[in-house]
């Protein structure tokens, strides 16, 4: 496992978190992830040799701590920026504990979030080609 990418790519959600809090609206938040989810795809699959699924998992669950994190902690501001949502909370089991509630709704998001990463990520490493490899395969082809 390459925990130095998946810790850098996860740098993308610490981003969202901040993004989403103060300036990025739920309305357009689905797209910025889907063009995230592509590029850190596409890294997952030029970096790694194996294992692009769990790749990819892993860095939502990574992004699961981060958002989490900044979500309950800026809890008031992203409130105050998010109406539906806080509407949507007022409707789930625990309404008193909003917190709390990010505590347990955050990770199952990530969970189905890693399931479609790490699938992107899969398919990904199907179409993109690994010049890394190619080029290995040459120097011991010229070297032999």
């Amino acid at each position: 496992m390459n925990w130095k990418l998946i810790f850098s790519l996860s740098l993308f959600g610490l981003f969202m978190a901040f993004a989403t809090v103060y300036f990025i609206p739920s309305t357009i938040e689905s797209i910025c992830w889907l063009i995230i989810f592509i590029i850190c795809a596409y890294i997952i699959a030029k970096n790694v040799l194996s294992k692009y699924f769990l790749h990819g998992f892993c860095v939502s669950l990574v992004n699961c701590v981060w958002i989490t994190a900044v979500h309950i902690l800026l809890f008031k501001t992203y409130i105050v920026n998010h109406p539906k949502e806080a509407a949507m909370m007022l409707k789930m089991p625990m309404p008193n504990h909003p917190r709390r509630m990010m505590l347990i709704v955050g990770p199952a998001v990530e969970i189905i979030s890693g399931l479609i990463l790490g699938l992107f990520a899969f398919i990904a490493s199907r179409i993109v080609k690994k010049q890394n490899t190619l080029r290995l395969c040459f120097k011991c082809y010229v070297l032999s």
